[in-house]
């Protein structure tokens, strides 16, 4: 328990400020509603999401001729799927701007030896009616076409045969003048020559070169085609640059057993025109048949957005925020952190395997991320025909409008949490510092309003005492209180007068007549009754007297004359005196052996050196001298009184000074303890100080006081009196 009293508690300044952390409540759950409100506006737009994919999907239960457009049967052609593209096509020979979901996609053609001359893989996409192509070739020996032949197979092209919209056969050769722009021609039957002379300006291609040979990149109408969709890709390879002879062929067509064209399978115009109208803002619509394919599409695109502009402050409180969000979501929810907890990349198989589940007659929703700021929420519902899923429902919803929302409260919550904390945290700590200064002007009045030894200063404190707080409450009162306090002190002061000026009329009368008695009863003056008496008065007057001394003390220093005297010579000839007043007490002094001198009253040091004396005569060992000693130092001197005999009781030096203070015990009752008091009043009235300390050896007490010097002699080195009075 006294552990626990021992311990301070912090100041006023540092509970307010942690008073003022409580406001970090807010934000906390502010943080918490948000995450809250986040997920339950996911949740609804993913079952919003959900019941619209089913509301469209019956509008194909049951119609599997929407399906079965195509003008042959499926399973005898061998398919190349035209994907959707979903951002504008540049012809560069780069496919990176196809999508990165499409980048995986690529069929591989040609011999089954990797890396083989003549092999090729390809990717096919449309957007806005047109077939794009890309091919990437191998080929070590890029041979490109001379203009000075008229012949376009003598050197490595690129074929295309189809089915031209009226029914007859389409050929067309894209040529490779150089790197850059490629030029394609209608060719003949044989594929030798052009059939028309001009190049076609409807189907524009690029060839960018690489080490192992090329990237081509070009796009034809899908007009071309007709209805049928009829088509093949062929790379005819050339490597010798003199005879131009054709190497080998590497074609797309099908397998034995199959059609001789491949079939482009595009999206359906009448299931299109059905969902044409559903499509809304910010969501896209699409009917997947069971093959997987993308038979119809509308809405808007969902383009990946980039990350928002990180610049200025805005950006460095996100950044901010991004760090502690994950110590702030424990703190809020006690759970860990995830940013990607259920949300499924773009470039993951997730997706697949959603539309997978679709088909296989879940319904699902899914939440994907397209970049690190923008997600969509995919919800597939199945369509069905006689008991079979005949394809799927897909929509999709960006909810970057969700995720906007969210990031700009946490930002704002963020921003708005910083700036009121630190406002919050300014003010504390100027209102603290405000009501500390003003509690400590108030202490420090109050303490110099009494002195070290307890005498009041002043009746009265100026700090605060108009202030209409609670701090001017307590200086109102702490003033009152001393306004008090020097009435009480006054009264004390004046009680030793007035009890001199009433106790000496009554002893003076007693004196008068016991001497009166004495003169008119002969008989009694040798009785012991009457000396006892005697005695009383006189006992009595002295110590009315000492009362009276002790309380014009100051008063009497004030208006003392100082004068230069030999301080050695003065405590050599009052030991001397001491020795012949008291014959039963042995006493020794040891001085500097030439002149000391202080400016001082030689009566008050008398006097000081009287209640220090008596003082150890009342104590010392009867068969022990006093010691008194005199040492002088640079700017000082010290005049040391030593006695054996009892040692001072624990922490009696800080009070043995003081007025009406006595160790002497209970059976010393007619000391009132105003002998040392005398000595300090008298000490520092001459610009010095006393001290009374054990002596090392705890065989008695030491009392020393030091006074200024006049005029400083040499140096003397500071020894200590106790080491020199023990080792007497």
């Amino acid at each position: 328990m006294k552990f626990f009293k021992s311990i301070r508690g912090p100041r006023l300044g540092t509970k307010l400020m942690l008073l003022g952390l409580t406001l970090l409540v807010v934000p906390l759950f502010g943080y918490r509603q948000l995450v809250e409100m986040e997920r339950l506006l996911i949740q609804g737009q993913s079952h919003a999401q959900l019941l619209t994919a089913e509301g469209i999907s019956t509008l194909f239960n049951g119609r599997e001729d929407l399906f079965n457009d195509l003008p042959v049967t499926v399973e005898n052609f061998e398919s190349l799927y035209a994907h959707p593209l979903q951002n504008p096509v540049r012809l560069d020979g780069d496919v990176s701007d196809w999508g990165d979901e499409l980048k995986g996609k690529l069929l591989s053609f040609g011999s089954e030896t990797p890396n083989a001359d003549g092999n090729f893989r390809l990717l096919l996409g449309e957007r806005g009616g047109q077939l794009y192509v890309y091919m990437d070739i191998r080929d070590g020996n890029a041979i490109y076409r001379d203009p000075e032949y008229l012949r376009l197979d003598n050197a490595d092209h690129v074929r295309l045969d189809f089915i031209r919209a009226n029914g007859e056969d389409g050929r067309i050769t894209i040529t490779f003048p150089g790197d850059g722009v490629t030029t394609a021609y209608a060719m003949d039957a044989d594929w030798r020559f052009a059939a028309e002379g001009a190049a076609m300006q409807n189907v524009m291609g690029y060839l960018k070169p690489k080490a192992d040979g090329y990237q081509l990149e070009f796009r034809l109408p899908l007009s071309l085609l007709g209805s049928s969709r009829y088509f093949g890709i062929s790379f005819v390879d050339v490597d010798d640059p003199d005879t131009r002879a054709i190497v080998r062929t590497t074609q797309t067509l099908p397998t034995a057993g199959k059609e001789s064209f491949n079939l482009v399978v595009l999206r359906s115009p009448e299931l299109l025109s059905i969902i044409q109208g559903l499509g809304y803002s910010g969501a896209r619509i699409l009917v997947i048949d069971a093959e997987k394919r993308v038979r119809a599409e509308t809405g808007t695109s969902l383009t990946v957005v980039g990350n928002q502009d990180s610049g200025g402050w805005v950006g460095f409180i996100r950044d901010v925020f991004e760090r502690i969000r994950p110590a702030i979501h424990y703190l809020t929810t006690f759970e860990e952190w995830q940013p990607d907890a259920g949300v499924a990349t773009a470039s993951e198989s997730a997706v697949d395997a959603a539309i997978a589940a679709s088909l296989a007659g879940d319904p699902i929703t899914l939440r994907r991320r397209l970049s690190e700021t923008s997600e969509v929420i995919m919800a597939a519902h199945p369509i069905v025909s006689k008991n079979a899923v005949i394809g799927t429902v897909i929509v999709e919803q960006n909810i970057d409008d969700i995720l906007s929302f969210q990031r700009s409260a946490l930002e704002q919550v963020v921003l708005l949490s910083v700036v009121s904390l630190f406002v919050v945290f300014v003010a504390l700590v100027a209102f603290a510092g405000r009501l500390a200064w003003r509690i400590r002007s108030l202490r420090r009045e109050a303490s110099e309003a009494i002195d070290d030894y307890g005498r009041l200063r002043t009746s009265f404190l100026q700090s605060e005492i108009s202030a209409g707080d609670e701090i001017g409450d307590l200086a109102r009162s702490v003033s009152n209180m001393l306004s008090k306090l020097h009435q009480h002190n006054t009264f004390l002061e004046n009680m030793p007068r007035t009890l001199r000026h009433e106790i000496n009329n009554p002893l003076n009368t007693l004196s008068t007549s016991l001497h009166n008695l004495a003169d008119e009863n002969p008989d009694v003056r040798g009785s012991k009754y009457l000396e006892s008496a005697q005695r009383g008065v006189t006992r009595i007057g002295s110590i009315v007297q000492n009362l009276a001394d002790a309380a014009n003390l100051e008063e009497s220093l004030e208006a003392e004359d100082m004068e230069v005297i030999d301080l050695d010579q003065l405590l050599q000839n009052y030991v001397a005196n001491c020795s012949v007043a008291h014959p039963d007490c042995a006493f020794i002094y040891r001085g500097p052996g030439r002149p000391v001198l202080a400016e001082v009253s030689d009566f008050r040091i008398e006097q000081m050196m009287d209640k220090i004396i008596d003082n150890a005569i009342d104590f010392h060992r009867s068969d022990s001298p006093i010691r008194v000693q005199l040492d002088a130092y640079r700017s000082n001197l010290q005049i040391t009184v030593a006695n054996r005999g009892p040692t001072l009781p624990d922490k009696a030096e800080g009070s043995l000074f003081d007025s009406m203070v006595s160790h002497r015990g209970p059976q010393n009752r007619l000391h009132f303890g105003l002998g040392l008091y005398v000595v300090r009043i008298i000490a520092e009235a001459h610009g010095g100080m006393v001290r009374a300390m054990n002596l090392t050896d705890g065989s008695g007490v030491a009392i020393t006081v030091q006074l200024p010097r006049v005029e400083a002699d040499e140096h003397v080195s500071a020894e200590r009196i106790v080491p020199d009075l023990r080792a007497s």
